[in-house]
């Protein structure tokens, strides 16, 4: 269980913009498994899971994911944090292309995993998609959604 954890943090230490490791990234999780970013019900499966990191890197260069708690349940974690960074970069989404707006995010998510022998089988991103949206420009109103 201890490695399930590790693999966890290795995995953000992986997506992080001055240190992204496409490569280290992909390899915490198991072959047949899958990430799902919640708010805009997009999946990514394969070779796919490498766009995960790169969207984000590619968006936000100095993208950073602080962790505030971590929690094991049997061969479940859940990970609460917020994800931060500048937007200097095209923001791909499935409803197209946002410019880079030079917007900073601070954006809350709980992430959560299913795990299989240290290996990520499912990750799914619950992130404030409405908080991004504003933070961005996106949005005028606090009750935007």
């Amino acid at each position: 269980m201890r490695d399930d954890i590790r693999t966890i943090k290795e995995l953000y230490a992986a997506a992080e913009g001055d240190g992204l490791d496409v490569a280290r990234f992909v390899s915490c999780f198991s072959e047949d498994a899958y990430v799902r970013d919640v708010p805009t019900e997009t999946e990514f499966r394969g070779s796919d899971i490498a766009l995960v990191p790169e969207g984000m890197a590619r968006a936000f260069p100095d993208i950073h994911r602080e962790l505030f708690s971590i929690y094991r349940m049997e061969d479940v974690i859940v990970v609460e944090l917020a994800l931060r960074g500048t937007h200097t970069g095209a923001l791909v989404t499935p409803a197209g292309t946002i410019p880079a707006t030079g917007n900073s995010i601070d954006v809350p998510c709980c992430d959560v995993f299913h795990m299989r022998d240290a290996k990520i089988v499912s990750f799914h991103c619950y992130n404030a998609a409405s908080i991004l949206q504003r933070q961005l420009g996106l949005a005028d109103s606090r009750n935007a959604s």
